[in-house]
C-alpha cells in the first residue's frame, strides 16, 4: 500500500500541476531518491542505524536537562515525583511538557548566536542545492525548514523574497508546511519518548527527508518557468540579534515561554471544541437511534484511505485517519498529544503504525498555516501577498503530500 499510495500522491500533484510540460522530472526524481537513501541509511543500514541511535540518544539526554529547571520551579510537578501522598503524579502537560519549549527555545538561540546552526544550515543547503538544481533562495529556506519554523526560516532569504518567482514562492511556502520547528518538535519528543522507541531520531528523520519532498511535490505543483535571481547561488548573511551569549539564551527563553503559553491555549481552546463537537454530534445522532457516532469517529472514517495508503494496519486505519484529521484540520500538536494517549492507552497503535504516523503528523501542513504563511511572509514582502494567498492550497497539498511521502518511504522499511 505505501507504493500505491506514493503513487496516488504524486498522480495528484501532476493532476494539480500549473504547468505539466514544464516540470523537471531530473529534480523530482533525485528530490525522491534523496528521500529514499536518508531513510535507507537510517533504517536499514548498520552504519545509518547506529548513527541515529546515538543522535537520538543525544537529543533525548539533553532534553532531559529540562527536569532540572522544571523542578526547580514547579518542584513535584515538574516530574513525576511523590505529592500528596502518591506515589506517583500523573503526566501534567503544563509542567512536564510545554518547559521542554522554553529550554530548547534557549538552547537554539544560543546555537545560532554562536553561528553553529547557519553553518550547518548553509552547507546542506549548497548540498541539496548542487544535487537537485533548485535555487539558492528555495534550497536555503527549505533547509532552514529542518531546524525552525514556517515564518522564521524566509526571514533567511528575506532580501529575495519579494522578486521571487511563483515557483520559488511555492517552494518555501509548502517547505514550510512540510516541517516542524525545533521547539515543538522538542515537546513531541517528551511526550512520545516513553511510547515510541527511537522517536528522536525519527522525527529528526522526518524533518530531514521532507525538505527535498517539499521541493520535489512543489516543483510538480507549480513548475519553474521563468529564471530566479538565484539561480546561481545566494549571499548568505549570518549576523546575530543578541549582544552575548547569556543576551541570546535570555531572548530564547522569552521566546520560548511565548510559544509555550500560546501552544497551551490553544489546546485548551481546540480541545474544548472537539469535546463539544463530539457530544453535539452524538446527540444528534442519539436522536435517530445511533449510538457512539462523534465528530472524530466520522473524520476518522473519512481519513482512514489516507491511513491505509500510508501503509497503516487495516485494522488500525480508522484510529489513525482520526489523527490524521486532527492534524490537517486543527494542527499536529492535538494530534501527536492524542498520539500519546493512545499510545499509554489500553490499546496502543503497532510499532508499525505508531512510527509511520509520527511521520506523516510531522509538519505544519493545516488549514491555519495558510494564515500564518500570508501574514508571516506578506509582512517581508508585502506585494507578493495576492501570490501567496494564490499559492496557498496548492503549497497546503505539496507540504502536506511531502509529510506522507516520507512516512510512506519509512512505511517500506518498517516490519
Amino acid at each position: 500500500m505505501s507504493l500505491l499510495g506514493m503513487l496516488l500522491q504524486i498522480g495528484i500533484a501532476y493532476w494539480l500541476s500549473t504547468n505539466r510540460k514544464k516540470i523537471n522530472w531530473k529534480t523530482v526524481g533525485w528530490a525522491f531518491a534523496l528521500q529514499l537513501i536518508f531513510a535507507v541509511c537510517i533504517l536499514k543500514i548498520p552504519a545509518g542505524q547506529t548513527f541515529f541511535g546515538w543522535l537520538d540518544k543525544g537529543v533525548t539526554f539533553i532534553l532531559d536537562s529540562t527536569t532540572a529547571g522544571a523542578e526547580f520551579v514547579f518542584g513535584p510537578l515538574g516530574v513525576n515525583g511523590a505529592m500528596f501522598g502518591q506515589t506517583k503524579v500523573p503526566h501534567l502537560f503544563a509542567f512536564q511538557t510545554l518547559p521542554t519549549i522554553i529550554f530548547f527555545s534557549a538552547l537554539m538561540a544560543l546555537f545560532y548566536h554562536l553561528g553553529v546552526m547557519q553553518k550547518i544550515v548553509y552547507w546542506m543547503a549548497i548540498a541539496m542545492k548542487s544535487i537537485l538544481g533548485t535555487s539558492g533562495a528555495e534550497t536555503l529556506s527549505a533547509t532552514s525548514n529542518i531546524f525552525v519554523g514556517q515564518t522564521e526560516a524566509p526571514l533567511m532569504i528575506k532580501p529575495y523574497v519579494e522578486k521571487m518567482t511563483m515557483s520559488e514562492l511555492n517552494a518555501v511556502m509548502a517547505g514550510g508546511m512540510a516541517t516542524i520547528a525545533g521547539g515543538v518538535m522538542a515537546a513531541y519528543i517528551g511526550m512520545l519518548k516513553d511510547k515510541i522507541p527511537g522517536i528522536a531520531g525519527h522525527l529528526i528523520a522526518a524533518s530531514v527527508m521532507s525538505a527535498p519532498a517539499s521541493l520535489m511535490f512543489s516543483k510538480i505543483m507549480v513548475p519553474e518557468t521563468e529564471i530566479p535571481e538565484t539561480a546561481a547561488g545566494v549571499e548568505f548573511k549570518s549576523e546575530s540579534l543578541d549582544s552575548s551569549a547569556i543576551d541570546a539564551v535570555s531572548r530564547g527563553c522569552s521566546e520560548g515561554l511565548a510559544l509555550a503559553l500560546n501552544v497551551g491555549a490553544m489546546l485548551v481552546g481546540f480541545i474544548s471544541i472537539i469535546a463539544l463537537a463530539n457530544a453535539l454530534t452524538e446527540g444528534l445522532f442519539n436522536m435517530f437511534g445511533a449510538e457512539n457516532i462523534t465528530l472524530t469517529k466520522i473524520a476518522g472514517w473519512l481519513f482512514s484511505p489516507f491511513a491505509a495508503f500510508l501503509g497503516v494496519p487495516f485494522k488500525e486505519c480508522a484510529a489513525a485517519g482520526q489523527l490524521l484529521a486532527e492534524k490537517t484540520v486543527l494542527n499536529e500538536f492535538v494530534a501527536y498529544l492524542n498520539l500519546a494517549n493512545i499510545m499509554n492507552g489500553a490499546v496502543p497503535f503497532s510499532h508499525k503504525a505508531a512510527v509511520i504516523l509520527s511521520y506523516a503528523l510531522c509538519g505544519f501542513s493545516n488549514l491555519g498555516s495558510i494564515g500564518i504563511q500570508i501574514g508571516g511572509i506578506g509582512s517581508i514582502a508585502p506585494s507578493r501577498r495576492g501570490d501567496l494567498a494564490k499559492l496557498a492550497v496548492r503549497a497546503l497539498v505539496a507540504g502536506t503530500f511531502a509529510s506522507f511521502m516520507t512516512a510512506n518511504i519509512a512505511g517500506l522499511f518498517i516490519g
